[in-house]
């Protein structure tokens, strides 16, 4: 079965074609500032990368462009539409209502309407997506893949936060977690790493990029994860602040003449590393500026290792074991430096990384040190093949 992965942003399409009888990666692209005057769009397929500059108006002309490219009679790797038998979309916010990947009807597209609230930069542009290929593709399954759905098994210790409990009970105000299909693809893999069951491992995975989010891992299910309602909670990101005493931002609007939509701006877009080191959210940038002896570019760094520390600490303690750590994501997966700052203390939960094991970017590689009782990994996330895999499993069962 030949899948077609979409991750549709709201000016942007992801895309990936995947042969599912074993997992080949045939085709991925990108398409960029959609609905503006000039449009981008990169397509590869096996050894040819083609780069077009032209404008893309909406997401249905941007789906029509993916499946021209694929059916090229020069470079595209199928000879028909014909040939895509699913198509599985990357949906951010399911709430409480969608609590595992399901197959897209009405019904499911209205409910994915009534989360928007909750991911308002994130659904209206997925619900798009869905949209376009159901128009240009009819007929065959379309597959959403929520990021939220991997952490519907929290106990409601985890999810349920300290204020009024009607708060809960009445606006379903809770924990719900993001980048679901990451934290179960780098766990899967993990536990193939480690030749062990799934269902007998605790694990720590690390998504660190510019959004970033840890989740405990216990016995393939997410017990606890470190976003929450929204994305700007947990640990410390690129432009978002993470965890900060509720009475700071009480104060500022109380106190110092901040709007809420000030609050808002700063906890999203100005806070993080851009807000400590004052220079950029790209910790590449923050790292050349500490080398260089910016203190606080340096702080910046070591706040955002202590954050993601605290949280591995905790996770290990709560899930009462603990037999890997995994690094994934942009910052995860290439930043050597970082991982590094991050497991500098851990032995004492019996963690430890071999620095000249770890001094490389963009691999799949277990950097313990020799004799770490918890192994140490750094995966590559493949969210597309997560999604591929559970449009595979539901167009199987239709």
């Amino acid at each position: 079965m030949k899948i077609l992965v979409i991750n549709s942003g709201s000016s942007s399409i992801k895309f990936k074609l995947i042969d599912m009888e074993n997992e080949a990666l045939l085709a991925e692209g990108l398409i960029e500032r959609i609905g503006l005057p000039e449009g981008r769009i990169k397509f590869k397929s096996g050894k040819k990368t083609i780069i077009l500059e032209e404008p893309v108006p909406d997401h249905r002309k941007g789906i029509d462009f993916i499946l021209k490219a694929l059916t090229d009679s020069e470079y595209g790797p199928i000879d028909s539409y014909s040939e895509i038998e699913a198509v599985g979309h990357r949906v951010v916010h399911g709430g409480e209502k969608f609590t595992s990947s399901v197959i897209i009807d009405q019904e499911v597209i209205q409910g994915i309407e009534d989360c928007s609230f909750m991911a308002p930069l994130h659904n209206p542009p997925n619900l798009q997506g869905i949209w376009a290929a159901m128009e240009t593709l009819p007929g065959i399954p379309n597959i959403a893949v929520f990021d939220t759905a991997f952490h519907q098994t929290m106990p409601p210790v985890s999810y349920i936060f300290p204020v009024p409990y009607s708060i809960f009970e009445e606006k379903r105000i809770r924990r719900f977690g993001f980048h679901g299909p990451s934290h179960q693809y780098v766990s899967q893999q993990a536990a193939q790493m480690m030749s062990k069951p799934i269902e007998e491992l605790c694990i720590i995975t690390c998504h660190l990029g510019n959004g970033s989010s840890l989740c405990a891992v216990k016995h393939g299910r997410s017990m606890d994860t470190s976003l929450g309602y929204g994305t700007a909670c947990g640990v410390m990101m690129g432009t978002r602040s993470g965890d900060v005493d509720s009475a700071v931002l009480i104060d500022l609007v109380e106190n110092y003449g901040y709007s809420i939509s000030d609050v808002k701006e700063m906890v999203y877009k100005k806070s993080g590393l851009l807000g400590i080191s004052e220079l950029s959210s790209d910790q590449r940038d923050v790292e050349d500026a500490a080398e260089e002896g910016n203190e606080k570019a340096e702080l910046a760094l070591e706040m955002f290792a202590s954050s993601v520390r605290k949280y591995i600490g905790a996770y290990a303690v709560s899930m009462g074991a603990l037999d890997a750590i995994v690094f994934t994501a942009g910052v995860g997966e290439n930043g050597p430096q970082m991982r590094e700052r991050i497991c500098r203390g851990l032995e004492v939960i019996g963690a430890s990384i071999d620095p000249q094991a770890n001094d490389f970017k963009g691999l799949q590689r277990d950097v313990s040190a020799q004799g770490s009782r918890v192994k140490v990994f750094v995966i590559p996330t493949n969210e597309e093949l997560m999604i591929a895999r559970e449009t595979n499993r539901l167009s199987e069962g239709k």
